[in-house]
């Protein structure tokens, strides 16, 4: 029998992506064995919050990325609402979810419009049957859907102009709720916004109401949709994965993690619209956040003896370039790797298409965009319902006090990309300690002092390398699925 050579390849530095990241293969005949994820910057917010005024995290934590800066800015009001005892007014909540949900909508529509779907229009593909309408359709920069969805996102982005004043980096998302109000009229043109948006999203990414599309329950209902949506952008998807079997690509370890998206009012502020959890076996179990340690056996950072707590753990700067190979830490739920992101949400909220897939055939590449895209049919209706309940001229904050007491508390909250905490100590009026854990911090993570790899570097085992290919496709396509924010990954 004879031996299969093993080579070593560098993919990247990738395009499309917010921030910096490079994966090193070990590739063995045409399968990748082996692979090392490096976020190659290291950026350190939470240096820069230790010592302040506990107040200004949230002028600095929006600052770590310039996409998901709302779900910074709320992770950081509940970690000093925690502190200082604090839940947002009824209107606060409603506003401040539905800035937080126009964010994340966002994000879903740029990732799947203008960084994933690209891809598929290389040269590499061409002669597959479905390439001349995706050449057409999502060409990087050129495509027409570039000019559909940037109205469409634009449009959006109003929601947030009314409630937030400005994106990015609003200061609007207070511990007590919303820094101003909005008036009847005001509320009319949300609805407005949102109708517009409904249409655009119904005309050509779905070819259908956004209602049919979340009403999907099976595998077999999304193929059998398929066929009679393949006019629209989601159809044109599903040929695609149909065609190069993404279902069997970028396959993790099936367990999957959120905080919980979305908290309920004042009433009961503790629930989430999306509930919070593990789900892994087909099964869904409460998570214990004091479970989670951060390892930094491979990152570049000071050596710890063994995994901390976030409200223990430290970032402090170290090149070791014996073992390490990445600025990104290594967080583990009860020792555990976890997936999150829109399959982790959709799953704790008994989505049944979405269950249905992972039953199938785990966490993949077809799963996280059908999750994603499942996600952005329900957040529209569900934005449409907040409007409809907030109440004009009731209190949209609280007072808050002139300081911040001293004490500890977890900002948890739910960014596009998934799992996103703020752990936050206050000791003699200032910051002592901020660390954060990102959704892609989750995602990309190296491996363990265990040697466990993280969730990307798990899905990239088996993927295929064809002759030539410097960034094998399947590589990005698999990158890709997780939707990669490198920026938050090293605060």
């Amino acid at each position: 029998m004879v031996e299969q050579t093993k080579t070593r390849m560098v993919a990247g530095p990738f395009n499309r992506v917010e921030g910096d990241l490079e994966v090193r293969l070990d590739v063995v005949g045409h399968q990748v064995e082996r692979a090392w994820v490096n976020a190659p910057l290291f950026r350190g917010i939470e240096r820069v919050l230790e010592g302040r005024s506990p107040m200004d995290a949230l002028v600095i934590a929006p600052r770590i990325c310039g996409i998901c800066s709302v779900s910074q800015s709320h992770a950081a009001a509940l970690a000093l609402g925690g502190v200082m005892g604090m839940v947002p007014t009824y209107n606060g909540q409603l506003a401040t979810n539905l800035i937080l949900a126009t964010e994340n909508l966002a994000d879903h529509l740029t990732h799947f419009h203008l960084f994933f779907m690209p891809d598929f229009a290389r040269p590499d593909y061409e002669g597959r049957h479905w390439y001349s309408r995706v050449h057409e359709r999502f060409a990087a920069l050129r495509g027409s859907a570039v000019r559909n969805i940037l109205q469409t996102r634009a449009l959006a982005l109003h929601v947030m102009g009314i409630l937030a004043g400005h994106w990015p980096h609003t200061l609007a998302i207070q511990p007590g709720g919303l820094s101003r109000g909005v008036e009847k009229q005001e509320c009319a043109r949300l609805w407005g916004i949102l109708g517009g948006v409904r249409a655009a999203l119904e005309e050509t990414l779905y070819g259908t109401r956004l209602e049919d599309v979340t009403a999907l329950e099976a595998p077999e209902d999304l193929w059998q949709w398929e066929g009679k949506q393949n006019g629209s952008d989601f159809g044109l998807f599903l040929q695609i994965a149909r065609d190069l079997s993404l279902q069997k690509s970028g396959r993790s370890y099936d367990r999957f993690l959120s905080f919980g998206a979305y908290p309920g009012f004042e009433s009961d502020s503790t629930q989430r619209h999306w509930r919070s959890g593990i789900f892994e076996s087909g099964s869904l179990r409460a998570l214990n956040i004091h479970d989670v340690r951060e390892d930094h056996a491979f990152s570049h950072m000071a050596e710890t003896v063994q995994p901390l707590p976030p409200f223990e753990g430290t970032t402090e700067p170290q090149m070791r370039d014996d073992t390490a190979y990445t600025w990104c830490k290594a967080p583990r739920m009860a020792g555990q790797p976890c997936e999150t992101g829109a399959l982790a949400r959709q799953l704790m909220a008994g989505q049944p298409l979405v269950r249905g897939l992972v039953a199938e055939g785990g966490g993949n590449v077809l799963s996280r965009v059908v999750a994603r895209l499942i996600e952005v049919a329900r957040l529209v209706p569900l934005m449409e319902q907040w409007v409809r309940a907030l109440q004009p001229g009731a209190p949209w904050c609280h007072a808050q006090p002139n300081a911040v007491p001293d004490g500890r508390s977890i900002g948890m909250t739910e960014a596009a990309r998934g799992a996103l905490g703020h752990w936050l100590c206050v000791e003699k009026g200032v910051i002592s300690r901020y660390q954060i854990i990102a959704p892609t911090t989750w995602n990309f993570s190296p491996r363990d002092r265990a040697g466990v790899e993280g969730p990307l570097e798990y899905a990239l085992r088996g993927a295929t390398v064809r002759a030539g290919e410097q960034t094998p496709l399947s590589v990005q396509h698999i990158v890709r699925s997780f939707d990669p924010c490198m920026a938050c990954t090293v605060h």
